[in-house]
């Protein structure tokens, strides 16, 4: 029985009138942690938000496979109650409504069942300690007057509450501090099982340094053009793309 649980194949993608994914092919298991990497506009943000059905991105050529399950025209929440999660690059702010009620109505909407509000909030109150975040946060408004570092560690935080089957973390660790990249890293590590995955969409290692990815999958013009070991982030790290590119 195999433990493959997200496919891509071939996948071509568009965003207007404009081809960014170009044959783009992907597998991972549970249990695995995925990093992709590559230069600008080669489409890895593009990948992320195809995964969770971005509107705006259309599939002209293709599969995307989660459990077995074609998800190709799935919406957003369809794909979110299948256990798919994305955390973003540049999280917005949403005034209104509370970090806690957000957390808690996203909560009920995918287990499509009530919680009771104590038990949820001695829930958020063990992942925020977690994440060293002030509890004074669950109750201002969504991302509002958050620091980049808080607001990346608001994402990992509802991860951590939804407990998805496979996370999509783009450039989670883009503008952190040493110390914030640390505890985002570790909260990562808490979710981490052997029944769900991670894929890291990153441009540099600093997060990776906590973390060990099963594989590294480098992304030229809407393609991955080589996989392999963390070595090749060590040659990524030393010598740039370009030499990375030199040696496929």
């Amino acid at each position: 029985m195999t433990n493959k649980f997200l496919s891509i194949n071939n996948l071509h993608s568009k965003i207007a009138d404009k081809e960014i994914l170009k044959g783009l092919n992907l597998e991972v298991n549970k249990g695995e942690i995925h990093v992709i990497m590559g230069p600008n506009g080669a489409g890895k943000s593009t990948l992320a938000n195809i995964l969770m059905g971005h509107p705006k991105h259309e599939i002209t050529e293709g599969e995307i496979e989660f459990q077995g399950q074609k998800i190709n025209n799935l919406k957003v929440d369809e794909r979110a109650k299948l256990g798919m999660f994305l955390s973003f690059q540049y999280p917005e702010e949403v005034p209104g409504i509370t970090l806690e009620n957000f957390l808690r109505s996203s909560k009920m909407a995918i287990e499509d069942k009530p919680i009771k509000i104590m038990k949820f909030k001695k829930m958020l109150k063990e992942k925020m300690k977690l994440l060293e975040m002030d509890e004074e946060y669950a109750s201002r408004y969504l991302n509002e007057g958050f620091s980049g570092g808080e607001k990346k560690k608001s994402e990992i935080l509802q991860m951590l509450i939804l407990e998805p089957k496979v996370a999509i973390l783009d450039e989670t660790d883009s503008g952190l501090d040493v110390d914030a990249v640390k505890i985002v890293a570790n909260g990562v590590k808490k979710y981490k099982t052997d029944e769900n995955s991670i894929i890291i969409i990153t441009h540099h290692s600093k997060i990776l340094e906590y973390l060990e990815p099963d594989y590294v999958h480098f992304i030229i013009d809407g393609k991955v053009v080589k996989s392999g070991d963390a070595s090749l982030i060590e040659i990524i790290e030393k010598d740039g793309f370009e030499a990375l590119k030199n040696r496929m």
